[in-house]
């Protein structure tokens, strides 16, 4: 396991930690294959996309998990921005990094995430015809999700309040020290409106999984870009790579890991549905992170 500092040319000069995860075999002087592991919104890279990027490398592969600008141990000001478009950014960054060393084979490149991360997995494989192979698990799409809710049950013109609260925020963000703020997963038990986004907040809230960088909020300002963003836009024309999709049967989010099944253009698409998994589960409860492993690490390392 090595920490790497990666300089970004995403315009806002920030620097990205990392931590690459190496193979037990691992010998410098050879070719990987490599993979990219893109963290949840509100995460770190201490939490989910390490514990894959770890399990990956037990399996061979080398995995590559990072925090993005703006949080972790990322810079970038203001902290706990979620500007999707950086977001994604973020992900071909870390792969501009790949390509600078001598151990990684350029031609073999593949990229996941959880959560949002596969959103903008997807989204930044759309963009970047370097990431050969795509996978998701638990995958969200940021602004499916604030437009449409966990279940997929509001349209989108009800969200238009979220817009005009991003929008207000910006105004009293110039006008005072202190930043507007909006929680990513509840931030009190009693805020959560199901068992699932519960466990949610467990999962960052309590030692099930807690991290001093990972606060479970962000910058409300990031509203009006999430909103009006699609992590799917023009899949059906240049998602082409493989792809590897795993969801869960009891998670609220399932939809949007269907969306991105129907809609990428890929000839090479497949979901793996984990029985009685839900959201939450994917992240880190065992048997199901090691279904998802076992999966994602066959289709990586026959893909790649």
């Amino acid at each position: 396991m090595e920490k790497v500092s990666i300089n970004t040319l995403n315009g806002y000069g920030t620097t990205i930690s990392a931590v690459i995860h190496q193979p037990a075999d691992f010998d410098a002087s050879k070719q990987y294959s490599a993979v990219v592991v893109s963290h949840p919104g509100g995460g770190v890279k201490e939490q989910a996309a390490g514990l894959y990027a770890k399990k990956l490398a037990e399996h061979g592969l080398l995995a590559i998990a990072f925090d993005a600008s703006f949080q972790g141990e990322s810079t970038g000001l203001p902290r706990q921005l979620e500007n999707p478009h950086i977001r994604t950014e973020d992900v071909n960054a870390v792969v501009d990094y790949l390509t600078t060393l001598p151990y990684v084979d350029d031609a073999r490149i593949g990229a996941m995430g959880i959560c949002a991360g596969a959103g903008y997995t997807a989204n930044a494989a759309i963009n970047d015809r370097r990431i050969n192979a795509v996978g998701t698990v638990s995958a969200v799409n940021i602004g499916q999700m604030f437009r449409n809710g966990w279940e997929n049950t509001v349209e989108d013109a009800d969200a238009l309040p979220y817009v005009e609260h991003g929008s207000g925020a910006r105004s009293s963000d110039a006008k005072s020290d202190e930043l507007a703020i909006l929680p990513l997963a509840p931030m009190r038990e009693e805020d959560a409106p199901n068992e699932e986004l519960r466990e949610a907040w467990e999962y960052y809230h309590t030692p099930r999984a807690q991290h001093p960088n990972a606060p479970g909020f962000m910058t409300a300002r990031s509203l009006p870009q999430i909103i009006t963003y699609d992590a799917y836009h023009k899949a059906e024309a240049f998602l082409t790579q493989p792809l590897q999709i795993v969801a869960g049967t009891e998670a609220g989010s399932k939809w949007m890991s269907d969306d991105l099944l129907a809609r990428a253009a890929s000839s090479d698409k497949k979901m793996h549905v984990i029985e009685g998994a839900n959201h939450m589960s994917l992240y880190d409860k065992e048997p199901f992170v090691n279904e998802a492993v076992t999966v994602l690490a066959e289709f990586f390392q026959s893909r790649l």
